[in-house]
């Protein structure tokens, strides 16, 4: 992004003001992810016959920190306190952890942290060690979540998950040592071959480990993929959606009996403290700058997207230029649907008045049929219509 609307840098921020971090190297690509990311340890470094700095792990953090220093640039300088950040992936802890904190000490130095700022970390089991976590903590990083996925040996191998379930109680207690203020496990149900006990044994090996927040989603099989391809030859079958049903609904079950209450459809948190504040900036329509190549931003109603290749966007920054590939300015209806799309999947709820008179309309019906409930001003989906969201959001916004 080269500048913004005037009126858009009078309200930046408004609804908060985070920074999304994607780092896109993988030590393998696990079959069933289809996100921008890249395993070899050198992508095109060396570009037309010169070095282009941030194309490979050992220099991306550079690319970073200068795109940072540009959102300043574009931003001006309006106070905009930064209230959360997220490093994403790939695999962002395949990084050194100075390359990492580096980061964060230049969003700082341009924009200033907001006092007990969340800062956070995606992490797989086997790309830490006591060491790492204890560097990650000094540097400013509170907050990390791993990639825990499953339990269950047969289940991570249909992933491509590399890492050994039994590593997950021990990277826990070395982020507690280290200091960490809140620790996320992510799982996955609904792969080919998982059966219920599987999924048990899951929930229950992540509540031994006691985090403070769980991140619980479906398997999507997404085209293009290599899950997809061994789907789509018949050698894997397709998710069921009652399956998917039946593990949610458990998963529900477990973790409320935990004390981790849900606050998102995918999400429960022991504490309202312990809810990801980043993730919470995307739900209720904030201002977020995504840095790193294929990183999405969003500033009061524009939207650009990065450049996908690494070595597209290093070479674009090296050279001074935006590494943006498109952006579109969203007109206020097209800003409402996405209001109800994402504030629905709240605990919290919609405000009815984000409702046209359609939706409105339909909301008698959807309350009879036991999707949603309703409170003088907000509309809540019950646990049915948690299953059925899709299906509820389609009828608010025909």
């Amino acid at each position: 992004m080269e500048e913004l609307p005037e009126d858009a840098l009078v309200t930046a921020g408004e609804r908060g003001f985070g920074f999304y971090v994607h780092v896109p190297f993988c030590t393998v690509r696990c079959g069933y992810c289809d996100f921008n990311t890249y395993t070899a340890e050198e992508l095109g470094s060396r570009h037309g016959g010169r070095s282009v700095p941030g194309a490979s792990r050992a220099t991306y953090a550079e690319a970073a920190v200068t795109e940072v220093r540009r959102a300043r640039a574009v931003l001006g300088d309006r106070d905009l306190p930064v209230d959360t950040i997220f490093f994403g992936g790939g695999t962002p802890t395949l990084l050194d952890p100075g390359a990492l904190t580096s980061v964060v000490a230049a969003i700082d130095a341009e924009f200033g942290l907001a006092a007990g700022a969340e800062v956070t970390t995606e992490a797989n089991p086997d790309s830490v060690t006591a060491e790492s976590l204890a560097r990650l903590r000094r540097g400013g990083i509170n907050r990390v979540s791993f990639g825990m996925q499953s339990a269950v040996d047969h289940v991570l191998r249909v992933l491509d998950r590399t890492h050994d379930p039994r590593r997950v109680p021990e990277v826990v207690a070395w982020a507690r040592a280290a200091g960490f203020e809140q620790v996320s496990l992510d799982l996955i149900y609904g792969t080919p071959g998982e059966s219920v006990t599987d999924w048990e044994r899951s929930l229950e090996a992540a509540l031994a480990c006691e985090p403070d927040h769980v991140s619980a989603y479906s398997l999507i099989v997404e085209a293009g993929t290599a899950l997809g391809r061994r789907v789509r030859r018949g050698e894997l079958p397709p998710p069921d959606e009652d399956d998917l049903a039946d593990k949610y609904l458990l998963a529900d079950a477990r973790l409320e009996a935990a004390g981790l209450g849900w606050y998102e459809l995918s999400n429960w948190a022991r504490t309202e403290q312990a809810r990801c504040r980043h993730n919470l900036l995307y739900w209720r329509g904030g201002d977020w700058w995504g840095v790193g190549p294929g990183a999405h931003s969003h500033v009061a109603g524009v939207r650009w997207w990065n450049v996908k290749h690494p070595a597209a966007y290093a070479e674009r920054l090296a050279a001074g230029r935006s590494p943006m590939q498109d952006h579109e300015v969203l007109d206020p209806e097209t800003r409402r649907l996405e209001r109800v799309l994402l504030e629905l999947r709240l605990r919290s709820g919609l405000p009815t008045s984000a409702l046209d008179e359609a939706g409105r309309a339909a909301v008698p019906r959807l309350e009879t049929d036991g999707l949603v409930a309703t409170s003088p001003d907000r509309l809540h989906l019950t646990t049915r219509g948690r299953l059925l969201a899709d299906a509820v959001v389609r009828d608010l916004v025909p």
